[in-house]
């Protein structure tokens, strides 16, 4: 749960303080805040709910004796002040009056009750229930993670999700992942391949190793970065992700309260999976599990996850067990042999990033971890750490019973065979030649050095190496050697013009 958490706080910690007070004008915004603050900040809350006084910043304190709790007392402060929950001024505090006013309503269920989403009043003539929803968040999630590890496995993603998956770098297709290029002319270059076949880029495999709520907020997060862009009021969009985790599963509502950015806004949801609507334009729409756990903190299991979570606890489950491993399924063994007791298309589309796979059961792969297919996943920005973090979190329950859980030789050889490969690294520089004078090669290298900007030097040939942020003050310097020569040629030439002019008078008067 820390890891979306954190990402969101971050995110909302750079918002204004009128984009809070706007924020705040809504109870399921409130709720949705509080729900994902620390303990310890929601302890603070409710305790501090119903004084109608600023409290004294000493008397806080006295709420938490230990020195530790102090500690954890100044953090909690720190993050509810950077939300403008409360704000503190002559050594007291004051909770935000907004947002004071609408966690009450959210408590007692005063306040416009639209905020929550407004449920439909008429049955709908065409059945939705909970597997269905569940089927149908799974299949559209799971495109979008097919199409990053290069399967075929469901219908390729539209030119929206192409759009966040090139702007955040979480694939690539060529030079610039199309960070500084226009948001519909980057989806419309990824569908017609003008970058060539995209590519998982380091960042997107470590999308990959996070939970689902992390990687559904991470997606959310880079739509409202690009919310701007697309001339989308920045409130209304995170006001209705705040609204959609207050849904409750399985419930049809109205989507004719919405604005009309939040209507753009639920488009472009239903490719993610996060809500279902029959047809575009339809009345009603349905939040999937991916929705309603978007504050929750609740670990959303979806479809073949689910599947390949029983399959690896069957597949080797001793009798007198009685705990299960609810994410193992990967038994590593030190003769660099691995076996994955899973069906998932998308989990052994996964380890064949790293995994030289061999064969395939109905409930099983077998591979081999090789230095060929280190080096292939290491060519593609995945790290030697990523892949063993991989393998550790997904181990199975069998192999968490050693300690450590990874054979030692395994992961040794994995990071020397990323060792190998970063011998030689590139970076980009500038070459500075043809000094004419070594003086000026001595001069410029010594002064280089002192900026602590040259990769490599060679004295005998005179060649010089600067780094690319080096490359603006050397050459500076370099240029002003020029001038001086130029300089200094000229007065020599000029001083010989006139001895040689002395000369042709003292001729003549001899």
């Amino acid at each position: 749960m820390s890891n979306f958490q954190t990402s969101i706080h971050e995110y909302l910690e750079t918002l204004p303080l009128q984009t809070f007070n706007r924020l705040y004008q809504k109870p399921a915004t409130c709720l949705a805040i509080f729900r994902l603050l620390p303990p310890l900040g929601k302890q603070i809350i409710m305790s501090s709910l119903y004084v109608d006084r600023p409290i004294p910043v000493a008397d806080m304190k006295l709420w938490f004796k230990e020195d530790g709790a102090l500690t954890k007392h100044r953090e909690a402060m720190q993050r509810l002040r950077a939300l403008n929950i409360f704000s503190e001024d002559q050594g007291y505090y004051t909770m935000n009056a907004t947002f004071l006013e609408q966690f009450r309503n959210v408590l007692t269920g005063g306040g416009n009750s639209q905020s929550f989403g407004l449920a439909t009043s008429t049955p709908d003539k065409h059945h939705v229930d909970i597997a269905f929803l569940d089927d149908y968040a799974t299949k559209q999630w799971e495109a979008i993670l097919h199409f990053m590890v290069g399967t075929t496995e469901g219908r390729p993603p539209c030119k929206g999700v192409l759009n966040l998956l090139g702007r955040s770098g979480l694939m690539t297709g060529g030079p610039g992942d199309g960070e500084n290029m226009d948001v519909r002319e980057f989806a419309n270059q990824m569908a017609r391949d003008d970058f060539g076949v995209p590519k998982i880029t380091h960042k997107g495999f470590q999308f990959l190793l996070q939970d689902i709520n992390t990687q559904v907020w991470a997606f959310l997060l880079q739509y409202l970065n690009m919310a701007e862009s697309l001339n989308m009021d920045l409130v209304e969009v995170l006001t209705f992700f705040f609204q959609l985790g207050s849904l409750e599963l399985g419930n049809d509502y109205s989507s004719e309260t919405l604005t009309p950015t939040q209507t753009h806004l639920l488009e472009d949801l239903k490719a993610y999976g996060i809500v279902y609507q029959r047809k575009r334009g339809s009345r009603r729409y349905y939040p999937t599990r991916l929705a309603t756990t978007l504050t929750s903190g609740t670990p959303v299991m979806l479809g073949s996850h689910t599947n390949a979570t029983k399959i690896a606890a069957a597949a080797v489950r001793k009798a007198d067990d009685e705990e299960e491993d609810d994410h193992g399924f990967i038994v590593l063994e030190t003769n660099y042999r691995m076996y994955a007791y899973t069906d998932s298309p998308l989990q052994i589309a996964v380890l064949n990033l790293f995994v030289h796979l061999r064969d395939r059961f109905p409930n099983m792969v077998t591979g081999v971890v090789t230095r060929d297919s280190i080096r292939r996943a290491l060519s593609k920005g995945i790290t030697a750490d990523q892949i063993i973090t991989y393998l550790t979190a997904h181990a199975h329950a069998q192999m968490r019973k050693h300690s450590p859980i990874l054979p030692l030789t395994v992961v040794d050889q994995i990071r020397l065979w990323e060792i190998e490969k970063n011998r030689l690294r590139p970076s980009p520089g500038w070459l500075y030649s043809q000094f004419n004078r070594q003086l000026d090669f001595e001069s410029t290298l010594q002064y280089a050095s002192e900026l602590g900007v040259v990769l490599w030097s060679n004295q005998k040939r005179r060649l010089l190496c600067i780094t690319a942020d080096g490359h603006q003050a050397v050459g500076a310097y370099v240029r002003k050697l020029i001038l001086r020569h130029k300089e200094q040629q000229a007065q020599q030439q000029h001083q010989a013009q006139q001895q040689q002019q002395h000369h042709q008078m003292a001729s003549v008067v001899s």
